[in-house]
């Protein structure tokens, strides 16, 4: 398992648009399903319909920025890469703490639903920012590479 996560990393530090088209796909989904199919059947999910509409109106910015990253980025990927690394964390501790304080009201699939999102985000920033962290890595190591070998003189 190690393995294809540090393949998947190799991968997207290589591509990093399709981080960004990944995760803006990710995003729509996600407020598609808590605007729409939970409201919807919030009886068998039982979250509040306004915590519903709060959290989806923040994976439509998450999609609206990762999209932008996607069209518009050229380079740079780093801080942006690792904004929306920290930006998902966040939002899974907030969910966490919606859950805590709904509790009470949730279903099991509610509760499942939102453990296994919360799971599934935090592995893509856990990706994002090792993504990240390798992009500066290798942007720094032939700066570093070239200031310790010898200088010839021609």
């Amino acid at each position: 398992m190690n393995k294809i996560i540090n393949n998947l990393i190799n991968h997207l530090s290589e591509k990093p648009k399709t981080l960004f088209l990944t995760d803006s796909l990710g995003a729509i989904l996600t407020a598609f399903f808590l605007f729409v199919i939970m409201r919807l059947f919030n009886e068998y999910f039982g979250m509040p319909k306004t915590v519903l509409t709060y959290l989806s109106v923040i994976a439509i910015w998450f999609c609206i920025y990762s999209s932008a990253c996607f069209l518009f980025l050229k380079g740079r990927w780093t801080p942006f890469i690792r904004l929306i690394g920290i930006a998902n964390l966040v939002y899974c501790v907030l969910t966490v703490g919606l859950l805590i304080k709904h509790y009470p009201l949730l279903t099991i699939i509610g509760t499942t639903y939102f453990l296994i999102e919360i799971v599934i985000i935090c592995g893509l920033s856990y990706v994002e920012l090792n993504v990240a962290t390798k992009i500066k890595r290798r942007a720094v190591s032939p700066v570093l590479l070239s200031s310790t070998l010898p200088k010839t003189i021609s």
